[in-house]
């Protein structure tokens, strides 16, 4: 995975604040300065009032992740997406290496399990791989002989093969972004993204992205059903409050 910041609003903390003051001023927004504290764009995001961060937008290329990641992304419809077309870039020449492998396959083929009935054997998972894209790329070149066009032979690839997507995003859908993705509880992969994505954020804009990251960050609780135990759960506070 690669993640890259294209480009985004010049000075986008300066822009949120003129953007904050404008509600609150007689004077039109281009005679509005902003300050070096930001104290009033602090204020205005503690208070809820985010709508401000609407006006700064930041567009990342995102490289190497997998399908199963991408289709999270796009769910966040707050956003701009064009994404790598398996109808027009053939993904066959060399499936092995546009895939994305989990972790878990290998401790899961490491793990000989109890009385040996684990998946675990010396280079088993090796030879999982190298059968199953074997017998992926055969069935590609036959279904492409046979006729059938690009834009159905992709129905063929797996969740797990590579794509490669821009994604233009305004700072408040950021925050509302890592608040869900940044959490433990997140699928791993979406997670690292998340992550990498804020530590960009961070590094040109601290001012609005200090308050980036998990929702139990910025709340002190968590906000899930069941927690990882980083925080305790609303209920089970409101539970010890009763009692």
């Amino acid at each position: 995975m690669k993640v890259t910041l294209l480009a985004y609003t010049p000075n986008p903390a300066d822009i949120a604040e003129i953007s904050a003051k404008t509600c609150y001023s007689s004077k039109p927004p281009s005679e509005i300065e902003p300050t070096e504290d930001k104290k009033v764009l602090s204020n205005a995001l503690l208070s809820g009032h985010t709508s401000v961060l609407e006006h700064a937008v930041f567009t990342f290329s995102i490289e190497g992740i997998s399908r199963a990641c991408s289709h999270q992304l796009v769910r966040h419809r707050m956003a701009s997406f064009s994404q790598q077309s398996q109808r027009y870039v053939a993904m066959d020449d060399d499936i092995k290496s546009n895939f994305i492998l989990p972790d878990s396959f290998e401790r899961a083929f490491d793990f000989e399990g109890q009385n040996g009935m684990g998946w675990g054997s010396e280079g088993c998972l090796e030879n999982f791989v190298k059968d199953y894209f074997i017998e992926l790329h055969t069935l590609v070149e036959r279904a492409r002989k046979c006729g059938i066009p690009e834009e159905d032979i992709r129905y063929f690839y797996p969740n797990g093969m590579m794509t490669n997507i821009v994604v233009t995003m305004n700072a408040r859908e950021l925050l509302h972004f890592f608040s869900l993705r940044c959490c433990n509880r997140a699928q791993w992969e979406i997670k690292q993204l998340a992550d990498s994505m804020l530590s960009i954020c961070r590094e040109v804009c601290p001012e609005i992205f200090k308050y980036g990251g998990a929702n139990c960050e910025q709340l002190g609780y968590c906000p899930e059903v069941k927690s990882c135990g980083r925080k305790e759960t609303l209920t089970k506070i409101m539970d010890g409050v009763k009692k």
